[in-house]
C-alpha cells in the first residue's frame, strides 16, 4: 500500500551555515565594530547576544536573512522574549522546532479525516504516516495539508509504493 510520511524538520547544515555567515557579517560591519554581537549554537537552541535591544534586532535581521537564503524556514525558529545580562547587554533566545506537535499532527490527522479522501492518516512519534490505496488520494492528501498548514514548515518524504 502506498505511503508516506509528514515530518517538519529543519536542515542543521544549513542552520549551522546562516549562523556562521551571519557571524562573520555581524563581525566585520562597521556599526558593530567593539561590540560583542554574536550568534550561539547549542544543539537546537540558538543564543543571540548583542549590546543593545536595537543591536539584537540587527543581528536577529542579519540572521533571518541569511536563513532565508541558505533555505531555513524561519518558520522553524520560535524566539523567546529578550532578556538583559550584566550591563546593558542583551541576549535572546530562539529555539528551533523539530518534528510535529502532538497537537499539530492531530490537528492533521482530523483534516485528513473530514476531507473524506480515501487514505488513512497516523501519528508515528514526531512525523504523521498517510497511507492509501491510490497515489492520486496520496497527493490529494499532500495538496490538502500543503493548502491549511501554514504555521510549521512541512516537508513530505519517505513515500513507497
Amino acid at each position: 500500500m502506498p505511503s508516506f510520511d509528514i515530518t517538519s524538520e529543519v536542515n542543521k547544515v544549513e542552520l549551522r551555515n546562516a549562523i556562521d555567515q551571519s557571524n562573520k557579517e555581524v563581525s566585520n560591519r562597521f556599526d558593530f565594530k567593539g561590540s560583542d554581537a554574536r550568534i550561539e549554537q547549542n544543539e537546537l537552541q540558538l543564543t543571540v547576544y548583542a549590546d543593545d535591544d536595537f543591536k539584537l534586532k540587527q543581528v536577529m535581521d542579519v540572521f533571518l536573512g541569511k536563513c532565508a537564503k541558505r533555505g531555513v524556514d524561519v518558520r522553524a525558529l520560535d524566539p523567546k522574549d529578550p532578556e538583559k545580562i550584566s550591563g546593558n547587554k542583551v541576549k535572546q533566545l530562539v529555539d528551533v522546532k523539530n518534528g510535529i506537535e502532538q497537537e499539530t499532527a492531530k490537528r492533521i490527522v482530523k483534516l485528513i479525516k473530514d476531507a473524506k479522501i480515501k487514505v488513512q492518516a497516523s501519528i508515528q512519534g514526531e512525523a504523521v504516516r498517510v497511507s492509501g490505496a491510490k497515489k492520486d488520494d496520496l497527493q490529494g492528501a499532500i495538496q490538502l495539508v500543503k493548502g491549511s498548514v501554514k504555521e510549521i514548515p512541512l516537508q513530505f518524504g519517505n513515500f513507497r509504493d
